[in-house]
């Protein structure tokens, strides 16, 4: 290609392609991602709240690809890590609530991955019949392969109290 305009113009159709990276959504299908993963996201804290925190793996990604962070803790660092971390927690808490709040947001990013966030609120009951509460905010990434939605990540974090004057 000697034509400087035919370089310029193939550059800026291979960036446009690139850009998208084939994940454009028509708005019709982004509501559906956001509906599946709403939907979702309903479904996990309802299992974890009837099955306590040893529900978590089965909506976790098994993979290397999956992190779990805590106010800013690296708490699992990959999906293998999760399945002996989440028997040691329940061996403290078997009996976790877990409920999100009503401001929810899904942003679907393709077919198969959407951002979710909201407001949470865990009742954690201890092996000695303690309860304690946890508020705070949550992100994750949701991302459907396999047939089924799974959390590619997710950070959970509290409210940090204010310095004391």
């Amino acid at each position: 290609m000697k034509n400087p305009v035919a370089v310029v113009a193939f550059l800026l159709g291979a960036l446009s392609i690139a850009a998208c990276g084939g994940r454009h959504l028509t708005a019709a299908r982004a509501a559906v991602v956001e509906k599946d993963v709403r939907a979702f996201v309903q479904v996990v804290a309802h299992d974890v709240t009837q099955e306590g925190p040893l529900a978590w793996p089965k909506y976790l990604d098994e993979s290397a690809a999956f992190f779990l962070v805590s106010n800013g803790n690296l708490v699992f660092r990959d999906g293998a890590s999760v399945a002996g971390g989440m028997q040691k927690f329940a061996r403290t808490f078997p009996h976790v609530e877990l409920a999100w709040g009503d401001d929810l947001r899904v942003d679907p990013l393709a077919e198969d991955l959407a951002v979710v966030a909201a407001s949470y609120r865990e009742v954690l009951t201890g092996v000695d019949g303690s309860r304690g509460e946890q508020t705070g905010y949550f992100t994750g990434t949701a991302e459907y392969r396999d047939g089924r939605w799974r959390f590619r990540n997710q950070h959970w974090s509290a409210p940090v109290p204010p310095p004391a004057r």
